[in-house]
């Protein structure tokens, strides 16, 4: 008897998804591209925790729908995400998505602020457990990706450097009287 050869091919298994890219960046668009790959492998990957820095978080694509949806899906039990910011008015005022999102998800996220810096000396970055993106030059959007462990954990070290400077800012709801 003579098999068929189409039960013999080897099933077609889901496309993979690429890794995150590790290298130099530059540029607006090519920067919110990467944010919003990061937090969509946030989500496919199950990333426990992220750390975001920014001045303002003011050219982070955190209002789009999409960044919305990959949040969304990353928010689950046992994750947590920092964001540390100069200020978080332009992102009450630009970001409303992810502001109601904040809300919904306020016990997952610490928020804070460091009143003290400022905007030249104010670090632009994103942790992961496994990827980290470091703005060098935020005016430019130019800087650095890599998975590599030492990176990692120099980022990590400045940040930890930033949050002892910081105190809790953004509050997920305002009480009137």
């Amino acid at each position: 008897m003579l098999s068929d050869p189409a039960s013999s091919a080897p099933a077609a298994s889901a496309p993979q998804k690429a890794p995150l890219p590790e290298g130099v960046f530059s540029g607006r668009a090519e920067f919110q591209q990467l944010i919003r790959n990061a937090i969509q492998a946030a989500a496919d990957e199950g990333w426990r925790e992220m750390i975001w820095f920014d001045y303002t978080f003011d050219e982070w694509p955190l209002g789009e729908r999409s960044v919305e949806a990959s949040l969304q899906a990353w928010s689950q039990t046992g994750r947590k995400l920092t964001i540390v910011a100069k200020r978080f008015d332009t992102v009450i005022a630009k970001h409303h998505r992810f502001v109601a999102w904040r809300k919904q998800w306020s016990h997952i996220i610490e928020a804070r602020a460091v009143s003290s810096a400022s905007e030249e000396e104010f670090p632009s970055m994103l942790w992961s457990p496994g990827w980290v993106l470091h703005r060098l030059q935020p005016t430019w959007s130019k800087g650095i990706t890599s998975p590599d462990a030492v990176r990692r954990l120099q980022t990590k070290e400045l940040m930890a450097d930033w949050l002892s400077k910081s105190s809790l800012g953004f509050a997920s709801t305002t009480l009137g009287l």
